[in-house]
């Protein structure tokens, strides 16, 4: 007789509808003697995930947007599972598994509702698209793209971390600007650093990618947003609209600060906009979503502009200076605007053997000036930002 997994599995996995989910519960409910193979089912397929190129956070960002956050904690729990049968995790992975959701206790509330809820997460899973890697999977053998070192991150980067944790927490706006513009300043100068200290030595560094959830609600803004941080950063984010990520391309230390200040703009950004909207309610105004979204394209296209500004202000000082720790003009070190002009072509060459085919997609402008000029002071005060009007979505591989 075919095991009731199977049976369940093929009532609810290679069907759609409510009904298929409810017959495959119900032979679940029935068979206490199941459980444990309907949860070794459930660690191959995320075994499967992580061979299509999918990571723990990009797993579970995807599960939450498409099912909820019960689902979410599902998933968790086979994740934690399954990685801990590996000695060694992929960078960026423990990070991961380390933010993941609480998972919730098996067969709870009851039966039939645990194996409805399980099964429907096993068919999200069943229908993952392969998506380029940024890494290999556990238990591989590194190839490709460089992978980082597996090591506590920079002195420079807690630095950094920290001066945007004053930023996000301090109620004055001045003081949040000088922290944020000192944060973005040290970053271009480590970015700098790490391009002279690799080309002295000659280094085999090659870029590499990571992944940041781009999510709902005003997902283009925020795409933006991180694309002009990136750009800024001497890396390319490409944005993936219909999974809710932006593959980000670049080397390790601008990766990092791309990520550390992509988070805290964008929460820089919403304080301002809470408080922004507050003043507007006061005031008898009731249309928010058009404020809020407008307010969020204002400020991640103002703040484009200042980031890049920002960057060649840094860049310029520092060729002017020989250097950042590089010697003197003339000493034989090396000179500053080729080895980043080299920097951004192997990035660039990096992206597009990722992303070979992209469309570039031209954004509906705001509708709200009251929205644009809060949110084009919020980015002021910020002294960060977006890029254009355009943005560049990727192609995963289905």
């Amino acid at each position: 007789m075919e095991p009731v997994t199977d049976q369940a599995f093929a009532a609810a996995l290679y069907s759609d509808g409510d009904a298929g989910l409810d017959t495959g519960a119900s032979l679940l409910a029935a068979d206490p003697t199941a459980d444990a193979e309907l949860f070794r089912r459930g660690e191959e397929f995320v075994r499967r995930a992580w061979e299509r190129g999918w990571q723990p956070a990009d797993v579970v960002r995807l599960v939450r947007r498409e099912l909820d956050e019960n689902a979410a904690g599902l998933a968790a729990g086979l994740i934690g599972s399954e990685t801990a049968r590996y000695e060694r995790l992929p960078p960026r992975w423990r990070s991961q598994l380390d933010a993941l959701p609480d998972a919730p206790p098996r067969n709870r509330p009851d039966r039939f509702s645990y194996a409805g809820a399980v099964l429907g997460l096993y068919r999200l899973l069943l229908r993952l698209p392969a998506i380029e890697p940024v890494g290999p999977p556990p238990g591989a053998a590194p190839h490709g793209l460089r992978l980082p070192p597996a090591h506590d991150e920079p002195r420079m980067l807690t630095r950094i971390r920290a001066l945007l944790a004053k930023a996000e927490a301090t109620g004055f706006p001045e003081e949040a600007e000088a922290l944020t513009t000192k944060a973005q300043e040290l970053m271009a100068r480590h970015s700098i650093d790490e391009a002279l200290l690799a080309a002295r030595t000659h280094s085999k560094a090659a870029p590499g990618a990571c992944r940041i959830g781009v999510d709902a609600p005003y997902e283009t803004a925020k795409a933006i947003l991180l694309d002009a941080v990136a750009a800024a950063n001497r890396c390319r984010a490409v944005w993936n609209s219909d999974l809710g990520f932006s593959t980000v391309v670049g080397f390790e230390a601008d990766l990092d600060a791309v990520e550390l200040l992509y988070t805290s703009l964008l929460v820089q950004g919403t304080a301002a906009m809470t408080k922004a909207e507050a003043g507007q309610r006061a005031g008898g105004r009731k249309r928010t979503k058009t404020f809020r979204q407008s307010f969020l394209m204002a400020y991640a296209q103002r703040l484009g502009s200042r980031l890049a500004a920002d960057t060649a202000r840094v860049t310029a000082e520092a060729e002017a200076e020989g250097g950042t720790g590089a010697g003197p003009a003339g000493s034989g070190a090396p000179r500053l605007l080729p080895v980043l002009a080299a920097r951004d072509m192997a990035v660039t060459d990096t992206a597009e053997r990722m992303f070979p085919e992209t469309t570039t997609t031209r954004v509906r402008g705001a509708t709200d000036l009251d929205g644009w000029t809060h949110g084009t002071a919020a980015a002021d005060r910020a002294r960060m930002g977006g890029s254009g009007p355009e943005l560049r979505g990727g192609r995963g591989r289905r």
